[in-house]
């Protein structure tokens, strides 16, 4: 429930009294202030910045995983008869994850009042994924809430597993990277400026691979303000460009057009399109709705921006596959596969289907692109590191037959 702060009067007159209500809206609030035989002169919503404590160990975001868990805990107990006020109660003092258990407890509260557990996850979920939400919502009003909230967990353990995976192959680059990063930084930093004074004092003209080592490390200790400044400028700047309508979209088109990455991109949106409509058709959601839904949801931008303009021929009468049939982005054979389905009526069967599919070909181009990186950067670090031993090197062995000869 919502909590609220209001300034009233007495009806029959007298001091203004203060005080704070709990209501699920405003005009519910007003109500229960004015069966108090009181006229509301001032009300305000209280918020988290109001006074509210804010737990700093949190998640910002409700995990795959603990979304996975929850939906599997519902089909449970709503299986086992209890009523919903109750099980929202008993899985909110089950769950660890705070956030999720500060959401149920809100919930329980308004299910508890009367409300549907959907309008509650809408108030109170702000962080809880619209298709959680509107497959409850849809369970709900067609009485199969239990298979709406088996098919939930399905679909998050799916995406949890895919993205599992596909964190874990990127793991070693990274680590990879940042120490190859760390330790060209150290060489720069501390020891070329040291050979540096060295070289200088011998008296003689340095190689070409010297002297450009020697500026480049002149650049990173009295640059490096300057390129710490820079990154985080191109890196701010490429957060707000994304977040304005027009940069998303120019984004989104132009990394499904990179190499190796760009399939990468195709294989996930397909995954994530095939296995959410699979789920809210299952919830019983009319097709114009899903599609609605998913184009909200779906990662890229692009993407999304066609899935929405093929709401409106699903609105003039035309079915999905047609009026996918142009669509730039999503893979041929997954708009095949929707044609079908819904030739054999069995789409929602079909895209459970495909959305496996997609997921296993996600993962095999994740794991090609790293398969690619890794000796890339090998390569790449043997060049790096070559270069600084020679630029080193060749100096000290000019200096050597001087002092030889």
């Amino acid at each position: 429930m919502n909590t609220y702060k209001y300034k009233a009067r007495p009806v029959a007159g007298g001091k203004v009294v203060n005080g704070v209500i709990e209501a699920y809206s405003e005009y519910e609030a007003v109500a229960q202030i004015k069966s108090q035989s009181l006229v509301v002169e001032k009300i305000t919503e209280l918020t988290e910045k109001q006074g509210v404590h804010v737990d700093l160990n949190e998640p910002l975001w409700v995990s795959e995983k603990v979304l996975s868990l929850t939906a599997s805990q519902f089909a449970i107990m709503i299986r086992a008869g209890l009523p919903m006020g109750r099980v929202v109660e008993l899985i909110a003092d089950q769950t660890s994850d705070k956030l999720m258990k500060r959401i149920l407890t809100a919930c329980a509260a308004d299910v508890a009042a009367g409300y549907s557990l959907a309008q509650s996850l809408e108030k109170n979920g702000k962080k809880i994924p619209t298709t959680f939400i509107e497959t409850v919502r849809a369970g709900e009003e067609s009485g199969a809430l239990e298979t709406c909230f088996q098919r939930l967990k399905t679909y998050y353990e799916k995406s949890n597993r895919v993205k599992r995976k596909v964190k874990s192959a990127l793991t070693y680059p990274i680590i990879l990277l940042i120490m190859s990063f760390v330790v060209v930084g150290i060489v720069m930093v501390k020891l070329v400026p040291t050979m540096t004074t060295m070289f200088e004092g011998m008296g003689v003209e340095l190689p070409l691979p010297t002297r450009i080592l020697m500026g480049l490390s002149h650049f990173f200790v009295r640059g490096w303000p300057f390129l710490i400044a820079g990154l985080a400028a191109v890196i701010i700047g490429y957060k707000l460009y994304r977040k304005t309508p027009q940069g998303a979209l120019t984004i989104g088109r132009l990394s499904l057009k990179l190499p190796v990455i760009g399939n990468i991109g195709v294989m996930n949106a397909a995954s994530q399109f095939a296995n959410t409509l699979s789920v809210l058709l299952t919830a019983g959601l009319p097709i114009t709705q899903v599609i609605t839904i998913i184009a909200k949801i779906m990662d890229n931008a692009a993407i999304a921006k066609t899935l929405s303009e093929a709401v409106v021929d699903l609105e003039s009468g035309r079915r999905l596959g047609k009026a996918l049939a142009d669509n730039p982005y999503l893979p041929p054979m997954l708009i095949e596969m929707v044609g079908v389905g819904e030739e054999t009526g069995e789409l929602e069967e079909t895209m459970d289907v495909i959305g496996s599919y997609y997921d296993e070909e996600a993962e095999a181009a994740s794991a090609k692109a790293v398969s690619m990186l890794e000796p890339m950067m090998t390569i790449f670090l043997g060049v790096l590191v070559g270069f600084i031993v020679i630029a080193i090197y060749v100096p000290m062995f000019t200096m050597e037959t001087m002092v030889g000869g």
